[in-house]
Parts: C-alpha cells; structure tokens; sequence
C-alpha cells in the first residue's frame, strides 16, 4: 500500500508586513488616536519602532502618509463592503451588508476609528474618506436597485447617503452612544444589536403603515 509523504503538509506562513507596511499601520493608528494635525512623522516612527530617516525614506512629505493611510483605508473598506459576493436574493442582501459592516468593526478597529476622526474633524481628509465610502455606499445602492430592493419613489441622493450616515454616524458618536448603552460599543453583543436595528429600519421603517 502506497505511503503518505514522510513529513505533513505545512501552508507558508503569512508574509511579514513589509516595513512601508508598518509605517502606513503606525500611521494610521497614530492619525486614529490623535488626529493628523496633531501627529508628527516623528511620532510615526516611534510607534512603528523605525527611524525617522526610514519614513521619509517611504514617504517624503507627511501629506504622502496621509494618502497612503487614506487609500488603505479605502481599499479595505471596498474589499468588506464592496457588491462582489453580495446576494442576489432580496431578503439576503441587506442582511449580508450589515454583517460585512460589523465584521469589518471587529476586524479593523483601526480604520474604524480613523474613519470616526477623519470625518468629524473635516477638512480634505474627511473629504477623501467621505467621498470614498460615497462611493461605496452607491455601489451597494446600485446593487440593491438591480435586485429590486430599493422603492422607486426615493430621492437616489438620499437613498444613497441615509445608509452611510446610519452606519458610519455612530462610529463618529460613538463616545456618547455609550454613555446610553452603558459598555462599550465594540463588543460582538452591542455590535450584533446595532446591526440589526439599523437593518430591520432600512428594510422596515421606523412606523407602521396604519
């Protein structure tokens, strides 16, 4: 009888970050906790445990971090919530959507909250980040239009903005959420119960028809 190989399979480990890499998640945990204005590359170094030569190696100005932040930010919030993969049924989108969305709280508290600072303290960071999940929420929209879910007696500006602000609105009042759910916010329990009131109001409204 044939024998199996002497030594069992072993996948490759994940690849290390790369140090471009570190720098970027430095920055983007710096830029959450403490805003942009007031980090300084120098910061961004120590908490990526570099030089600061090594940054300016990567990122000449402190503006070329905050882009890179800022499109990583992106990109993993597209690949989360992004239309590929959503269900073609109804009943199973919308549902689908929320669990990406909480899904990416738990997976990238981070980018969470960078979002959160980003967007309340304005200017044209908060744009870039604002205009990003614009997009974002009109692709799902577009998606959800083919699926028939959305009525056609909504204004498309608003049908596109009410989700996003449902959802990206508490990550931005999220320290006073949680004075009125007396926990935090981002536990598997709070996150499970917000998903679904946000849900069954995007699908069923807040009132009955009578």
């Amino acid at each position: 009888m044939p024998l199996g190989p002497l030594f069992p399979y072993i996948p490759p480990a994940s690849p290390e970050p790369s140090s471009e890499e570190r720098i970027r998640d430095a920055a983007l945990r710096s830029f959450a906790r403490q805003g942009v204005a007031a980090t300084s590359m120098r910061m961004v170094a120590e908490a990526a445990g570099v030089s600061l030569g090594l940054v300016q190696h990567y990122f000449k100005t402190k503006a070329a971090l905050v882009n890179s932040v800022d499109q990583h930010v992106l990109a993993v919030i597209n690949e989360a919530l992004g239309p590929a993969g959503m269900p073609s049924a109804p009943a199973e989108a919308l549902g689908e959507a929320g669990r990406r969305m909480t899904k990416l709280t738990t997976d990238h508290p981070a980018v969470i909250n960078y979002l959160a600072r980003a967007l309340s303290e304005g200017g044209e960071i908060g744009s870039v980040v604002f205009d990003g999940l614009v997009s974002v929420s009109a692709a799902q929209g577009d998606h959800f239009r083919e699926q028939g879910l959305i009525r056609d007696n909504l204004d498309p500006l608003w049908s596109l903005l009410n989700p996003l602000i449902l959802r990206v609105g508490a990550f931005i009042l999220r320290p006073h959420i949680e004075r009125h759910l007396g926990e935090p916010f981002f536990t598997a329990s709070q996150l499970e119960r917000w998903d679904d009131a946000v849900t069954k109001v995007l699908r069923e409204g807040q009132f009955r028809d009578d």
